[in-house]
C-alpha cells in the first residue's frame, strides 16, 4: 500500500499535462468501475449495499469525488514531491476524525503535542514553498487530506462488513457517474501521448481498483486509524519519484516538515496513559468477574 499510493502523484502530474482535471478523475473512477463491477455483479455483492446507500455514497464523495479532483487541480501548481509530503498530515486528521465519530479514548498530553508537533511539520513543507506556488492549491490539498482522513472512519464505522469489491466497485460507479457530464463538455480534441495514458492507465487499475481492496483488508485488520500510517511512507515514495523522474526540487522545509510530522502524528496516535490503565482496569474487572 505504501507503494501503490506513493506512486500516483507522479502519475496525476503526468496525466493533467495533457488532460483537464475533470476528465482524469471520470477516467480513473470509470476504468476502475468497468474492472470491478462485473465481478461485484457476478458474486452478488451490489444488491447488499442498497439499504446503505447514504454511508456509501458519503464515503464516494469523501474518499474519491472530492479529493481526486482537487489533488487533480492542486498538481497543476505544486509538485508531486510537495503534494506527496503534504498528505502525511492525514494519520493526525483521521485521529481526530476518529474521535469525533465516536472512538472513545482518552486524549492526554502527550497526543496533544503530537498534534501541534504535526501542525508544525506541515507548516515547515508549506512555508518555503508557498510563495512559488498557487495558494488555492494549499486549500484544495487540505480538502484531500480531510476527505483521505474522514473516509476511513466512515468505512471502518458503516461500511466494514459489506463485501469490499462490491463497496469499491459501486464508489466508482457513482463518482464515474456524476462526473460523465463535465468530463464530456472537457473531453479533449485529440487523443493523448501514450505516456499519458499509460499513467492513467496506472492509475486506474494499480492506484484504485487493486489499491482499495489491499486498503479494505488493510483496515479490517487493524482499524483505520492505524492504516492511514501507511501515509508515513507515501510521501517519501512520491519524493523520490518527483526528484528521479520529474527532476522537481526537495528543500529543507520539505525533510525537515516531514520528520516533524512522521514524529507527531506517532505521539498523536499513541494509546495516552489514561486510556492504557483504564483498559486494565477493565480487564482486571473481567478476570474478577
Amino acid at each position: 500500500m505504501c507503494v501503490i499510493w506513493g506512486i500516483p502523484y507522479l502519475f496525476i502530474r503526468i496525466a493533467v499535462s495533457e488532460l483537464p482535471p475533470v476528465v482524469l478523475v471520470f477516467a480513473r473512477t470509470a476504468v476502475g468501475a468497468v474492472v470491478l463491477l462485473p465481478i461485484a455483479l457476478a458474486r452478488g455483492q451490489v444488491r447488499p449495499l442498497l439499504r446503505l446507500w447514504v454511508p456509501l455514497v458519503a464515503f464516494a464523495a469523501i474518499e474519491i469525488g472530492i479529493p481526486w479532483l482537487m489533488l487533480s487541480n492542486a498538481e497543476q501548481h505544486i509538485s508531486s514531491s510537495l503534494a506527496g509530503l503534504l498528505i502525511s498530515a492525514v494519520p493526525l486528521v483521521t485521529w481526530v476524525a476518529a474521535v469525533a465519530f465516536g472512538r472513545r479514548e482518552q486524549i492526554g498530553p502527550v497526543n496533544v503535542a503530537g498534534l501541534l508537533l504535526g501542525l508544525v511539520g506541515v507548516a515547515a513543507i508549506v512555508g518555503l514553498d508557498l510563495r512559488a506556488s498557487d495558494a488555492v492549491a494549499f486549500l484544495e490539498m487540505a480538502a484531500v487530506v480531510i476527505g483521505y482522513s474522514v473516509a476511513p472512519v466512515i468505512l471502518s464505522r458503516f461500511l466494514m462488513g459489506l463485501p469490499p469489491v462490491g463497496v469499491t466497485a459501486a464508489a466508482l460507479t457513482f463518482c464515474a457517474i456524476a462526473y460523465a457530464p463535465a468530463a464530456a463538455l472537457q473531453w479533449p480534441a485529440t487523443l493523448p501521448s501514450p505516456g499519458v495514458i499509460a499513467a492513467v492507465a496506472v492509475l486506474a487499475v494499480v492506484c484504485t481498483a487493486l489499491a482499495f481492496l489491499l486498503f479494505f483488508a488493510l483496515i479490517g485488520e487493524i482499524g483505520p486509524v492505524r492504516a492511514t500510517v501507511i501515509t508515513y511512507i507515501n510521501p517519501a515514495v512520491a519524493a523520490v519519484l518527483g526528484v528521479l523522474v520529474l527532476h522537481e526540487s526537495f528543500t529543507t522545509g520539505m525533510a525537515v516538515g516531514f520528520l516533524l510530522v512522521i514524529a507527531g502524528s506517532t505521539l498523536a496516535t499513541r494509546p495516552s496513559r489514561l486510556a492504557a490503565v483504564s483498559l486494565d482496569d477493565q480487564q482486571a474487572a473481567r478476570g474478577g468477574a
